[in-house]
């Protein structure tokens, strides 16, 4: 078994005994279940902000332990602070560190979009993602078929989320509907963690215009971020570069300064017609 096979034969244990424990009769009685959601794609193209959705993450299985200690509340404030468009809260446990609890921390001190960064293979984690305060959800291509992932999203819209759809190759496109909101390209293969931004190169013009392009994963530096934005990319998820540093926030303060220094120069040594 790879890695991916691995955590979703996980997941599908984890969601069983978590539908035991909080069925959705319980879950539809929380304080987020019917609060208005905050739009991914409306901070993404904000013309004060560069897309950075930045990301909260302890460990991953390709690097073990990155940031064991990492306080959810003073990161995901530090990131906003910053000037990221949006937060990603990985709730995976066993493979990732993170839970449900680090979601709706991140949503009880920030008003932005927040992506809940999860495996989903069963309808009954969108009820989920939308009662610990998520306003995204991410479902992958490759992992749910065309019928599933036609009911996932429609659920998911019901509920006023929106959908980010992650894909690796262009045969994935086909998987797109209506109900999507947005495509990220993963440019680390999860069968072996390793990372190319050129799958988002090689994807971009595929990808129809209507979709919000999201590039996840590599980004480490201002030029990787513009050059993608020059691609067609609108959203920049970013987690390990920031959580390796033993203060996130301040990593990702660093790298928005980088980015306006960048945007300057290009700004600068444009050609004045």
């Amino acid at each position: 078994m790879n890695i991916l096979d691995k955590i979703i034969a996980n997941k599908h244990k984890e969601v069983s005994e978590r539908k035991s424990l909080y069925p959705v009769k319980l879950l539809e009685r929380t304080v987020y279940f019917n609060s208005p959601s905050v739009s991914l794609n409306r901070y993404l193209q904000r013309d004060d902000k560069h897309g950075i959705i930045a990301e909260f993450k302890r460990k991953s299985p390709s690097r073990g332990i990155i940031n064991k200690y990492a306080s959810v509340e003073r990161t995901s404030i530090g990131y906003m602070q910053a000037g990221a468009s949006a937060l990603s809260i990985l709730t995976d446990s066993e493979f990732f560190g993170g839970k449900n609890e680090d979601l709706t921390e991140a949503r009880k001190f920030n008003y932005c979009p927040i992506l809940r960064k999860e495996f989903v293979i069963d309808e009954y984690q969108i009820i989920e993602a939308k009662a610990i305060g998520a306003d995204v959800i991410l479902l992958l291509a490759n992992v749910l078929d065309q019928s599933q992932l036609k009911i996932f999203t429609k659920t998911a819209r019901d509920l006023g989320l929106e959908v980010l759809l992650e894909v690796r190759d262009k045969n994935e496109l086909s998987s797109l509907n209506q109900y999507v909101t947005a495509v990220g390209v993963n440019n680390r293969d999860l069968k072996t963690f390793e990372v190319n931004l050129s799958q988002s190169y090689e994807l971009s013009s595929l990808i129809p215009k209507e979709f919000v392009k999201i590039s996840e994963s590599g980004i480490n530096s201002a030029k990787d971020l513009f050059d993608l934005k020059q691609a067609g990319f609108q959203g920049f998820l970013m987690g390990e570069a920031f959580m390796k540093n033993g203060r996130p926030e301040m990593a990702c303060a660093e790298f928005i300064k980088e980015v306006n220094a960048y945007s300057s120069k290009l700004i600068k040594n444009e050609p004045h017609l």
